[in-house]
């Protein structure tokens, strides 16, 4: 991979190629795409012959209608972060979700029969309430701040919605804590620092923020506070890299290599 990281946000990322060392030419850019030009620049993957694109927040359930198939597991998530072309066909694929299982099992925690918290209703969210589901996990709080897309999401995949501002201030009996928004600090969100300032959690072994390479994280504090371990996204980001070069181009590299170029590139 070369020429910058996989994820960042309000961007819709070409793939032109990637990785010389792997004896692919090409280049990794990327495009800043306006909400009313979604269709035209999918529509630019195949006049131009792109090998496929990345395409991350507020994106991953807007591009669906523009896609000719989705896998099985894009389908049933509802949203998407890759697509393939193969000659006029766009598939879209879904490797938020592997890739979150996998930094689970870097972390060593096994899912099944555990409790989880997750923050947020976006695409993100959809792809760890569906891999944690599909990981047994025996029960999952959804938190949003919009109660319609909070019940969609438990709705779709199953758990308990609840408003953020209805937590409760008695600890929380959960095993895992996971923050899908797009914010990790106080600027970015006072209402969510505040909860999380608040927050008690028992029987917790790991919280883990999808957001990677920022100055603060409410959720690492309130993890340092209640002695838990704790994760950014840099784990989940290289290892849906890995699945997403993977599909783009059939060559297995090891996620750790993905890690260091993305910190090289932070």
């Amino acid at each position: 991979m070369t020429n910058g990281s996989f994820i960042q946000n309000h961007r819709l990322y070409y793939i032109f190629g990637i990785n010389e060392a792997d004896g692919i030419k090409g280049a990794y850019v990327q495009f800043k795409v306006a909400p009313d030009q979604i269709g035209p620049a999918l529509h630019s993957i195949r006049v131009l012959n792109i090998a496929g694109a990345n395409v991350t927040i507020p994106y991953k359930e807007a591009v669906i209608p523009h896609l000719d198939i989705l896998s099985e597991g894009a389908n049933i998530i509802g949203a998407i972060n890759t697509i393939i072309r193969n000659g006029d066909e766009l598939k879209g694929y879904n490797t938020n979700a592997i890739g979150f299982m996998d930094s689970l099992n870097d972390a060593g925690f096994d899912a099944d029969g555990k409790s989880a918290l997750v923050f947020g209703t976006g695409g993100a969210a959809k792809a760890v309430v569906f891999i944690l589901n599909w990981l047994r996990t025996n029960s999952i709080i959804v938190a949003g701040r919009n109660e319609e897309k909070t019940r969609q999401i438990v709705n779709r995949f199953s758990g308990e919605a609840r408003l953020i501002n209805t937590l409760p201030d008695q600890p929380l009996a959960v095993n895992l804590v996971v923050n899908t928004t797009s914010v990790s600090s106080t600027d970015e969100s006072p209402e969510l620092a505040a909860l999380m300032e608040r927050l008690e959690v028992q029987d917790c072994e790991l919280v883990l923020d999808l957001n990677y390479g920022r100055s603060q994280y409410f959720s690492q504090d309130m993890a340092l506070r209640n002695g838990i371990r704790f994760m950014d996204g840099l784990s989940t980001l290289a290892n849906q890299a890995k699945r997403t070069f993977a599909l783009w181009t059939g060559i297995q590299v090891p996620s750790e290599e993905f890690l260091k170029v993305i910190n090289e590139n932070l």
